[in-house]
């Protein structure tokens, strides 16, 4: 038992009314002593419920990201180049093709560096490196790999068991705690390369707030932070929620026109059908919500890697101290 995990969680375990947050460094040493492999496994469960129940604050989420960063090897060491794009998957698909994926590999062949991290096995869903695998892109095995691999081929794919063992424990937590925790969040957060730009798709509308603030907080130079496809990185077409982005510290609501497509698929696609599909969109056979998503994607891309404004997007701006 380590006494000061019992202090942190004594100020977030007191319920929705008693509880508080911790600050940014105290969010840092409590992640980073829970991340040891001889963590106390009751406190660990402990805190990740209660930072569930109580809901993470932007600083935590912050802090808890340099705890993980400061566990990973090679971090800070290997960089990707400029006007590359972090594009965290970890959610996967089962409803629809990940179009964000072959948007993705084409902004590779413009030049664009895509560096795509997730986990490779996703119960029920195809998973960001499966369908990579298929379209040819190359795995990295570690962060000094990954920045080889981006350099050369414009595009890597790295999984969080490689680069950061010890969240990936974290993650893998869901089904014996029977929610998800912050792990998920932080692994969306986590930015292995350091890429100047970043794109991020979440489920639950709450976190787009908390996770361009975190970002803010985190130094991070651009991200857009939406509602996304299956909780995956992924536009919408026909009707779109919550899109946020950060430059520095200067925070924007974006909104965009629907375009007159189908709504997103409802009914779920067994993942190895998603992959055959997949190889066929590889080679141009998309429909009509599908590239119309991949116009988007395109667009979003290449804003993270350039700040490029995206045509058509309309962007209402307040700096963070308004």
């Amino acid at each position: 038992m380590d006494s000061k995990v019992s202090a942190y969680l004594r100020h977030v375990a007191r319920g929705r009314h008693g509880s508080r947050h911790l600050s940014m460094d105290e969010a840092r040493d409590a992640m980073r002593r829970l991340l040891h492999a001889d963590a106390d496994p009751l406190q660990l469960g402990a805190f990740l419920i209660a930072e569930r129940m109580k809901g993470e604050a932007a600083a935590e989420l912050a802090g808890f990201v340099l705890a993980v960063r400061d566990m990973m090897s090679g971090w800070g060491m290997h960089a990707g180049p400029e006007h590359a794009v972090d594009l965290p998957c970890y959610a996967g698909k089962r409803r629809a093709l990940p179009v964000h994926l072959l948007a993705a590999v084409h902004a590779a062949r413009q030049g664009i560096p895509v560096c795509v991290h997730g986990v490779a096995d996703i119960e029920g869903r195809l998973s960001a490196w499966q369908a990579l695998e298929a379209l040819g892109v190359r795995r990295a095995r570690d962060l000094g790999q990954a920045a080889a691999i981006l350099a050369d081929a414009c595009i890597v794919y790295v999984d969080l068991s490689d680069i950061a063992p010890a969240l990936f424990r974290l993650y893998g937590l869901r089904k014996r705690l029977g929610v998800r925790t912050c792990a998920h969040t932080l692994a969306r957060l986590l930015n292995p390369l350091g890429c100047p730009g970043q794109l991020n798709g979440v489920f639950h509308p709450p976190y787009v707030a908390k996770m361009i603030e975190a970002n803010v907080l985190l130094g991070q130079p651009r991200s857009l932070v939406f509602m996304g496809a299956e909780g995956e990185p992924e536009l919408h077409a026909a009707r779109q929620k919550l899109v946020a982005s950060q430059t520095g510290e200067r925070v924007s609501a974006w909104r965009y026109a629907p375009a007159d497509v189908d709504a997103y698929p409802r009914d779920s696609v067994d993942a190895g059908t998603l992959r055959k599909r997949l190889e066929a969109a590889y080679h141009g056979q998309l429909d009509a919500r599908e590239q119309a998503v991949f116009q988007r994607m395109t667009e979003a891309l290449a804003w993270a890697s350039r700040g490029i404004a995206p045509p058509g997007w309309v962007a209402s701006t307040a700096s963070k101290e308004e």
